[in-house]
């Protein structure tokens, strides 16, 4: 999948999202209270960020591993797998676990 594709697949998926819209054009990502909350790397990887424990789960249940985005570790994004890319209504569901993530989180 090409980055752009990558790209279409992020949109459709925040589109299912009303509560908040994407931002950013050469790094896309989403944002709330100050958070930022999911993005799309450059290399067209895409990553939700979670609680600690949440984290954890997902790394383990997904067989993933944290983003890595300009050859930084995030910690606290968990790296979205491709083939998980074709069901965008459950992604669709994660991100909004993320956003409520996000607000939870003391605004900046």
């Amino acid at each position: 999948m090409t980055w752009n594709e990558r790209l279409s697949r992020y949109d459709e998926i925040v589109l299912k999202c009303p509560r908040f819209e994407r931002k950013g054009k050469t790094v896309p990502y989403t944002s709330a209270n100050g958070h930022m909350f999911s993005l799309l790397n450059k290399e067209g990887e895409l990553g939700f960020r979670f609680s600690k424990t949440v984290q954890e789960k997902y790394i383990k249940d997904w067989d993933a591993g944290y983003l890595i985005s300009h050859n930084a570790t995030m910690k606290g994004y968990v790296r979205i797998p491709e083939e998980m890319f074709s069901d965008l209504e459950q992604l669709a569901a994660y991100l909004n676990e993320s956003f409520d993530y996000a607000m939870s989180l003391d605004p900046k």
